[in-house]
């Protein structure tokens, strides 16, 4: 097993949790924060936009069983990578799509997907490629949102049709399920 990580926002990290949950070869998926000035910020801070943090979600996987390629190229399919600090109805820098890289290796592999991405979304991406500063862990109550909260709407009206989106063109990376 060669565990690696993949710190990666695209809007509310609830909608990427749901999503990387489900995909074989990841082994925990947390939501954060990254890439802001304030120490230890509170969800209320990050979503008040002053912090300078984006919500993220921090995956661990498995590089035996997917490559960093293969997360990437699910994170582009499960957000808009050309809107600038907006996600839907989600507006703000905390919604922004970034990529924060681990290492140069994770560099150069997130520059050719994201060139090749320009060509799939036939548009500029604004997504921002920037070092890894540091990770925050969300508050407990962010771990498994969805999964606890399906009928809340947020879950079943922006996350659910995400979630559906996910499985029918990824049927292939699909944890099985026990």
């Amino acid at each position: 097993m060669r565990i690696e990580k993949a710190t990666l926002g695209g809007g509310c990290f609830w909608c990427l949790e749901a999503v990387f949950l489900q995909v074989r070869g990841v082994t925990d998926v947390v939501s954060g924060y990254a890439g802001g000035h304030v120490d230890n910020p509170t969800y209320f801070q990050v979503c008040e936009g002053w912090t300078g943090h984006a919500e993220v979600v921090q995956v661990s996987f498995d590089a035996d069983i997917i490559a960093y390629r293969d997360i990437l190229e699910i994170f582009f399919s499960i957000h808009d990578p050309t809107t600038l600090n907006r996600q839907g109805a989600d507006i703000g820098t905390q919604y922004r799509s970034v990529i924060f890289y681990h290492s140069q290796a994770q560099f150069d592999v997130a520059r050719e997907v994201m060139a090749e991405m320009t060509k799939v979304w036939q548009a500029p991406l604004v997504t921002e490629l920037v070092p890894l500063p540091v990770f925050y862990p969300a508050e407990d109550f962010h771990r498994g949102f969805y999964r606890q909260n399906p009928d809340q709407q947020y879950c079943m009206y922006i996350i659910e049709p995400k979630v559906i989106a996910f499985r029918k063109k990824f049927a292939d990376r699909l944890k099985v399920r026990q």
